[in-house]
């Protein structure tokens, strides 16, 4: 399939770097992937045999700008987060990042599978082990759609090709209510420095009026450390996945019973503590 923006560091062609991957982040917006897929990132930047790859799914239009960024128009923004998302490919050293371009209200409509058809595409020739993307939670609207275009996309792949893992990690609403059996916390205490360079080459979301560099390492250091109570922190930084593959295990599992399990399991919890 055409992507509309396609860049690899190192210079190689997708067909060249699709049988590499073993890390790869499906995000809706740039800077997305910094953030929930960090994991991957970190677990690969350097690593001699495995390899990180990013798909931002939207074009960047749309986002809130003030300050330097005020009179930007949508043009300008798009060609500004497509090179912001670039700068960090190259500064973590991922395989690639692809950027496919569609808007957000695009992605929304529930009733239209042109994501998941490209998405689809582009999984029949990667075959990461893990895969990260949003989790069904999330109060964004852009983020659940891409969570269930990579739900559907990869259903219709055979159960041979699916990953080892599909997580689904924190953006728009964190995962710390959820129960301890139900969370998956990843340490991603190696590298600080890096992670803080990723969020910051994003100016302008920074800059245009959104703190996310300091809303994201606040929010890893603070699951770190409210992990437990009683036991010295075991981790510097810590983000939290959930486990998607029943998803896929279960085809016929909606995304929001899937979703509303864990508001459910979290509830009797909470009963089960009040008694």
């Amino acid at each position: 399939m055409k992507i509309k923006n396609f860049f690899a560091p190192t210079g190689i062609s997708f067909a060249q770097a699709a049988p590499q991957v073993t890390h790869l982040g499906i995000g809706a917006h740039q800077d997305d992937l910094e953030i929930m897929a960090l994991h991957g990132i970190l677990e690969c930047y350097q690593h001699s045999s495995k390899n990180f790859a990013g798909i931002t799914c939207t074009s960047g239009a749309g986002s809130p700008r003030i300050g330097p960024y005020a009179d930007y128009h949508d043009q300008q923004m798009q060609e500004l987060r497509h090179e912001e998302q670039c700068q960090a490919a190259k500064l973590g050293e991922y395989l690639f990042v692809a950027q496919l371009g569609f808007s957000s209200a695009a992605v929304q409509e529930a009733t239209k599978h042109d994501l998941a058809d490209a998405l689809h595409k582009l999984l029949t020739e990667l075959h990461p082990q893990i895969i990260y993307t949003h989790h069904p939670l999330d109060k964004h609207p852009t983020h659940r759609a891409i969570c269930r275009a990579v739900i559907e996309a990869l259903r219709r792949l055979p159960q041979a090709q699916h990953p080892q893992q599909l997580l689904g990690g924190e953006v728009w609403r964190s995962l710390d209510w959820v129960i301890d059996e139900d969370k998956i916390a990843l340490d991603v205490s190696t590298h600080l420095e890096l992670s803080e360079k990723l969020l910051t080459v994003f100016q302008s979301q920074i800059a245009g009026g959104k703190s996310y560099d300091l809303a994201a390492q606040g929010r890893r250091y603070a699951n770190a450390t409210f992990a437990t109570s009683h036991l010295v922190d075991q981790a510097t930084q810590v983000t939290y996945t959930i486990d998607l593959m029943p998803l896929l295990k279960k085809p016929q599992l909606t995304l929001g019973e899937f979703a509303l399990g864990f508001v459910d399991r979290f509830r009797k919890e909470v009963e089960r503590e009040q008694s």
